[in-house]
């Protein structure tokens, strides 16, 4: 399921860089994806929005085993 994950975070990453940040996977166990947010998207405001109504939304359409999304 990692490797699925990393697929779907791959078409993320070109937007995040976009706006000077970028998406880390730092874990998956049990259906939750564990990331960090670097660079300017880790410090911005609209982070959390960003983790839930982009990440998230994507991965689980990408990878429905993707219970949920976390900052870590």
């Amino acid at each position: 399921m990692r490797e699925k994950v990393e697929a779907a975070l791959s078409h993320i990453r070109p937007a995040l860089q976009a706006d000077g940040g970028d998406v880390e996977l730092l874990d998956v166990k049990e259906g939750v994806v564990s990331v960090r947010l670097t660079g300017a998207c880790g410090g911005c405001p609209m982070s959390t929005m960003t983790l839930r109504n982009g990440i998230e939304r994507i991965l689980k359409q990408e990878v429905p085993e993707v219970k949920s999304v976390v900052a870590g």
